[in-house]
């Protein structure tokens, strides 16, 4: 529990399938906690519930926003196979008149990473983003991430130039977001913080013209399999905005050129 995502996404149970939980300020954009890290977090609560440690796929509906402070996660074991379980989690928190307010629902499926086989057979080829020296962070220019985002303090983004024109005030329109990605702390990889990776940077809305909250309606990721030490790249892309939504395709490639998970999340457009 050296890392700071480690201990911000730990549960504690109180009882069988029932996790205590603190949602962490620093994983917050504007007054919201971020989606990937609450992914993480129930994810972390899955993979203690059900038999098979990894996840190989999630999918979570975003009900109502989170707010930092205390939170319930209620897991259930749907089916446990031989390969793989399948188990569904709800996490929740207290309105002012000390009822309970869900936020999230999820269902996923795991299994044992190390015990896939070596097969590989894609036509996925790795982004083509700059050297990472040749890449900007929050931290290169006077133009902050619109709105309060305390969640770069904790993220180590380096952001592909030619994905970087909403930050000058000439956004491309192409919809796209490229990035070497870490944890700030220095944390390597691993299936869990890949839950995290989907949903950390900025989003394409950026490149479309529109800056505001992008809040999350529905996100499934698949992690594929483990990453190899050292940074990540990921690529984001958006097709489609219609009727006030957009699409979210994100690829993680880890230091090894392998694609270690895949992601598609619903999104609501910025109404700035």
């Amino acid at each position: 529990m050296d890392s700071e995502f480690d201990r911000d996404t730990a549960v504690t149970l109180r009882e069988p399938g029932v996790y205590d939980a603190e949602l962490s300020a620093g994983w917050t954009i504007i007054h919201a906690v971020n989606g990937g890290y609450l992914l993480a977090l129930l994810g972390r609560a899955l993979g203690d519930a059900l038999p098979h440690p990894h996840p190989f796929t999630i999918s979570a509906h975003y009900l109502t926003p989170s707010v930092p402070g205390p939170a319930v996660v209620r897991t259930e074991t749907v089916r446990a196979g031989r390969t793989l379980s399948t188990g569904q989690a709800s996490l929740f928190q207290y309105a002012e008149d000390g009822t309970e307010v869900e936020r999230i629902r999820v269902l996923a499926s795991y299994g044992d990473l190390d015990a896939l086989p070596d097969d590989v057979r894609t036509t996925a080829k790795p982004p083509a983003i700059p050297p990472r020296e040749h890449c900007l962070g929050p931290g290169d220019g006077p133009a902050p991430i619109p709105g309060s985002s305390a969640i770069t303090e904790r993220l180590d983004i380096k952001l592909d130039p030619t994905t970087l024109g909403w930050a000058v005030g000439a956004p491309s329109g192409k919809g796209e977001m490229r990035a070497w990605f870490g944890l700030a702390d220095g944390r390597e990889p691993d299936p869990l913080s890949l839950l995290l990776t989907v949903d950390a940077l900025p989003p394409t809305s950026f490149e479309l013209g529109l800056t505001g909250w992008t809040p999350t309606v529905e996100l499934t990721a698949h992690i594929r399999c483990r990453p190899a030490p050292g940074p990540l790249r990921v690529s984001i892309t958006t097709r489609n905005l219609a009727g006030g939504f957009l699409e979210e395709d994100a690829e993680v490639w880890d230091s090894a050129d392998r694609l270690v998970a895949q992601s598609r999340q619903l999104a609501r457009a910025p109404r700035g």
